[in-house]
């Protein structure tokens, strides 16, 4: 009966396989729901819509109120991509780029005008109607000029008295779901609508029309006073409804009012090859790392193997779902994570090979090795979801972004090792294969004095952060930035070239760019092509008017350019208040996690070493950034991220094998001898686990393109001085802090 559902299990698994593989390859449905095909790929794969919006008015604006309007914008254009860009180009002019889009109309459309909100009370301080039903248009219409009606202070509120807008769903009186708009306004604001509700109720429940881009969106009666800053706007059908009210409320919402200068589809950043190359250095470290598994673990390995493309399918599976959008980045994230959902499998195994090597049958040794390993694999991952998590409330951009990614990683590593691998486990030996050698069993390795050599990890490491803090110091003194900022951090300039003929991207990449490199230098350099046109846009760094004519020049003498080139200073496309926003998030995070960690581990030195474990591999990255000059653009932050979940994770297994050979001290044990042994017990997970990522990672250098290159190479520093921080600083740092600070007797 046992070998009848082993049989069946392992069939449902190949079953699973080939389900996943056809859903990936066709979808589910006549709208191919799941599959690859249809997932959507950001700014540097697919491209998308670009508009760019003017400020309205003959007057400057100033800088502050620029900064706040793109801040904000940003904020709306999230609910399209959470790869969505807003950048400044020149002195009055704001860029929104929009991933995986296709029509630039439905965008217009959707997003209206910015900036031109108004709240107008029904009558004017005479007692005049500002606006009636105009039941020839089926729509409430002005009976004055909307400049008449500001001036005579009938527009209580503009948009940006609005701090936020969300549609939400709600019962009614009559027991019944109603949606609804809810609004929520700065604190004068709350003061002028509190006191224009309570007039408009008092005068026989008036209206308040909400104005935005010519013409009445919403006309809601008064009911009562409403004080607090809060109110809800109902009478809406269908979420639809709300949603677009919701939305049009929060783009009119914005300090500025612009208006559309001209809008345009722009192809991928990157070409074709990146893609190819990408996704063939995934499908190759893929292979590679099924099989070194199997060779050192054998049927585990096989087991895992097969876990492992589950897992791989169904999180192309999610990503499709949930519409979650892709970008080059992500791709790299992806194809790391596969060495990372590794992990749990090698904590898992090593588990088996102990037991089986102390005596013990196969089928016990593979229980009690899944129920041995729980602990670290739940403890590792669960701090890195909390990582997660506040990453992706508090983040923005390319933060939320990597953060959904990691969340979906993580449960899915999580549920592929604790349950798929387990289940496929236990088929291939309810299927006959049972002999010990199949398993393996582990060798007893003597205890390595990690602890007599701290004192020179510890000077090692604090050499490598000096080296970055000097490299940066000098730098910066020489004028050349502490780090080389990219195109995403420090803005630069626009180049726009009507060309003579229609080229590919690739075509650009190797046709336009040498010539830019020869005017401007290497490096620093993102082209895009325009659909349907000859249009090329080139960014590059900041150039000045020397370097500007020199780049048109050459472009017109190279490419005969007949039409007049562009040229447009832009901003940073990660603003300050992004900045500000990812380092909050990742502080948030780090805290979160110290918490988790003290809270599970009962002690705050194992917190604290974690934490320092974690800033010295992130400082050990930023000093390499540094010395080597590697561009600090978007991809920085993903990489920075994948670093300190990654080094949290492989600092949690050592410290959870502390704890557990703790709570099995002999007399004649020391706590030298527990932290030695603890870190040799896990060394060959630290090792493999590393291997493994590192693999996918090297692929990625070997085949990818040179901006992915650029990627991965810090990527896979930040891998090495994971694990050497793991290995050689973490349970050094908490021995220390042991030994300053013991514990109290309630504590031992």
């Amino acid at each position: 009966m046992k070998r009848v559902k082993s049989v069946v299990t392992l069939f449902v698994a190949v079953l699973a396989i080939a389900g996943l593989c056809y859903s990936a390859m066709n979808g589910i449905g006549k709208s191919h729901y799941g599959a690859v095909s249809e997932i959507k790929l950001g700014l540097d794969l697919a491209g998308g819509v670009s508009i760019t919006y003017e400020v309205a008015g003959e007057t400057e604006p100033s800088q502050t109120d620029m900064d706040d309007t793109i801040y904000k914008l940003q904020q709306r254009v999230d609910q399209y991509s959470t790869e969505a860009i807003v950048y400044q180009e020149g002195t009055s002019r704001i860029n929104i780029e929009i991933p995986g889009m296709t029509d630039a109309e439905i965008i217009l459309e959707e997003l209206g005008r910015p900036g031109s909100l108004y709240f107008i009370v029904l009558r004017d301080g005479k007692g005049n109607l500002n606006y009636e039903f105009d039941y020839t248009q089926e729509k409430y219409v002005l009976k004055k000029s909307l400049e008449e009606v500001i001036a005579d202070g009938s527009a209580i509120l503009s948009g940006s008295d609005v701090t936020g807008a969300q549609s939400r769903q709600q019962v009614n009186q009559y027991n019944q779901p109603e949606h609804v708009v809810e609004l929520t306004f700065s604190d004068a604001g709350a003061d002028i609508f509190a006191e224009a509700t309570r007039e408009a109720y008092l005068n026989g429940r008036e209206t308040i029309g909400i104005y935005y881009d010519g013409e009445f969106i919403s006309v809601p009666q008064v009911n009562s006073e409403i004080t607090g800053g809060v109110a809800y706007i109902s009478g809406m059908s269908t979420k639809e409804q709300a949603d677009k009210l919701a939305s049009n409320i929060r783009i009119g919402g914005l300090k500025l009012e612009l208006e559309e200068l001209h809008s345009k589809v722009v192809g991928a950043q990157l070409g074709e090859e990146a893609i190819e190359t990408s996704v063939l250095a995934g499908a190759i470290g893929l292979a590679l790392v099924i099989l070194f598994m199997i060779a050192v673990y054998r049927i585990p390995g096989l087991a895992s193997g097969i876990a492992l493309v589950i897992y791989v399918l169904l999180m192309m599976f999610i990503i499709c779902a949930f519409e979650i959008t892709l970008t080059l980045p992500g791709i790299a994230g992806i194809i790391l994570s596969i060495g990372m959902a590794v992990d749990a499998n090698v904590i898992i195994f090593a588990r088996i090979k102990e037991e089986i090597a102390s005596g013990k049958t196969v089928r016990s040794s593979i229980k009690i090795g899944f129920q041995k390993a729980l602990s670290a694999i739940v403890d590792g991952n669960v701090t890195t979801l909390i990582a997660a998590v506040v990453l992706g409330l508090l983040g923005t951009g390319t933060v939320k972004g990597f953060a959904i990614t990691l969340g979906v990683g993580i449960v899915l590593s999580m549920f592929t090792a604790l349950i798929i691998t387990r289940l496929v486990l236990q088929a291939l030996f309810g299927v006959g294969l049972t002999g010990e050698k199949l398993y393996g069993a582990a060798r007893e390795r003597k205890n390595i004095h990690f602890l007599g050599k701290k004192n020179i990890c510890f000077s090692v490491s604090l050499a490598l952060i000096a080296v970055g803090f000097i490299a940066m110091t000098v730098f910066g003194v020489r004028g050349k930035g502490v780090l080389n900022y990219g195109l995403d951090f420090s803005g630069g300039t626009s180049t726009t070239v009507v060309m003579n003929e229609t080229m590919t991207l690739d075509e650009v990449n190797n046709r336009v760019v040498p010539v830019v490199e020869d005017v401007i230098g290497a490096g620093n350099i993102q082209t895009q092509t325009v659909n349907d046109s000859a249009e090329v846009i080139i960014k590059t760094r900041t150039l000045d008017s020397d370097e500007r004519t020199a780049l048109k020049d050459a472009l017109t003498e190279r490419f005969n350019i007949q039409e007049e080139i562009q040229q447009e200073t832009i901003s940073a496309t990660i603003s300050s208040e992004m900045r500000n926003d990812a380092i909050i998030a990742v502080v948030v995070a780090t805290i979160c996690m110290l918490i988790y960690i003290w809270f599970r581990f009962s002690d705050i030195r194992f917190a604290t070493s974690a934490v320092l474990a974690l800033v010295h591999d992130v400082l050990i990255v930023l000093g390499f950034y540094a010395v080597f000059r590697i561009s600090v653009n978007s991809n920085f932050i993903a990489c920075m991220l994948t670093i300190v979940g990654y080094s949290i994770n492989a600092t949690i297994v050592i410290f959870d094998r502390i704890r557990e050979n703790m709570a099995e001290m002999k007399k004649r044990d020391t706590l030298v001898d527990v932290v030695n042994r603890s870190i040799t017990q896990t060394l060959t997970r630290s090792v493999y686990s590393s291997l493994t990522t590192a693999v996918m990672v090297i692929m990625l250098l070997i085949l990818s393109v040179s901006s992915i290159k650029l990627f991965a190479l810090p990527l896979l520093i930040g891998i090495v001085c994971g694990t050497y921080s793991s290995v050689c600083l973490a349970g050094a740092v908490w021995y220390v802090l042991r030994m300053k600070f013991p514990p109290k007797k309630e504590e031992a």
